[in-house]
């Protein structure tokens, strides 16, 4: 758990606390984190998912059936119920609900799965089969998803301001125009159909998608530094959300399933890793519930320091009581 903690969190709290305290001294400005979420959103991050999707193939996808299955349900739903709890809030948009769902209804599997998963379970092919099966369901369609809810709410409320009354079809073309949405679902159709990516690609894309971590995390603390932090009701509940009712629905389900026992373990501590980072670039991207959704990814991250050894705990007990 101490490298865990050393290798994997501690190394987000000092990049988001360098880009905050960059802000904090003027050197950078909410302005500029717009920018360099723009570079993540169109370029970094979308190179990241297509390179991690992309490595996968048809045989991995269908290697455990029962581990794809339960990860595509449990974690949508577990999307769709952030985001109809946030919907319950009366001061919160459609567009403040799809960004809670993007934030607190997903993992941030794609900067934290192989940093957290590797040195609990080792560099087996088993860990890159959950990572590679999470990373599909959070990028190829929470995200398109989250951003096709987004687009509604926004919609919506340039009719309510006298705008032209939205097309039924607009959100999801707008949504599928976003590089972050259509290179994962790229991803996946070439690997169904059984495209074998070579491997003198992968310099350029890796480059690329280097940046995608790194500078993501540093724009976060960017935008903390320019927004004024609020620790309300809705953080506490999107972490409640994410870090306890997320895991815990996994972990029941993957029981009741009878699950192989590494993979459930594995599955998860996938499903109790902080909020998706890509939540809050694109809720900066969209100016849509920025300080809240940044302090629940704030509270949350430090958090999961505590909760990510209690899930490891739970579920090793609760394989021996039930396993």
């Amino acid at each position: 758990m101490l490298h865990i903690i050393l290798y994997a969190i501690v190394p987000i709290f000092v990049v988001m606390a360098l880009g905050y305290f960059s802000g904090k001294k003027g050197a950078f400005s909410g302005a500029d984190a717009k920018i360099l979420n723009k570079v993540v959103l169109n370029y970094a991050l979308p190179a990241a998912l297509f390179v991690s999707i992309i490595k996968a193939n048809r045989a991995m996808l269908s290697a455990d059936i029962k581990l794809t299955v339960i990860s595509f349900t449990v974690l949508l739903a577990c999307f769709f119920m952030v985001y109809y709890v946030f919907r319950l809030y009366k001061s919160n948009t459609k567009g403040d609900a799809a960004v809670s769902a993007l934030i607190s209804g997903s993992p941030t599997i794609g900067f934290l799965g192989f940093a957290v998963l590797e040195p609990i379970f080792g560099s087996s092919a088993a860990v890159g089969l959950v990572i590679a099966i999470v990373s599909i369901e959070v990028n190829a369609l929470g995200i398109p998803i989250g951003l096709c809810l987004l687009n509604s709410g926004n919609a919506q409320a340039a009719a309510l301001n006298g705008g032209k009354k939205p097309s039924a079809w607009a959100p999801v073309v707008n949504a599928l125009k976003q590089p972050v949405a259509w290179a994962p679902i790229l991803a996946v159709i070439l690997v169904l159909c059984g495209v074998k990516w070579p491997s003198y690609l992968d310099p350029s894309f890796t480059l690329l998608a280097g940046a995608n971590a790194s500078v993501a995390v540093f724009a976060a603390g960017i935008t903390l530094s320019s927004v004024k932090i609020s620790i309300n009701g809705q953080v506490w509940m999107g972490t409640f959300l994410k870090l306890i009712i997320m895991p815990l629905a996994i972990l029941v389900v993957g029981l009741l399933a009878h699950m192989e026992p590494t993979n459930l373990k594995m599955l998860v501590v996938c499903a109790a890793l902080p909020p998706a980072f890509s939540g809050i670039i694109i809720a900066s991207r969209y100016n849509t519930y920025v300080a809240t959704g940044t302090s629940s990814l704030a509270v949350s991250t430090l958090i999961f320091m505590a909760t990510c050894p209690m899930w490891i705990w739970i579920t090793d007990k609760a394989l021996q009581m039930f396993g």
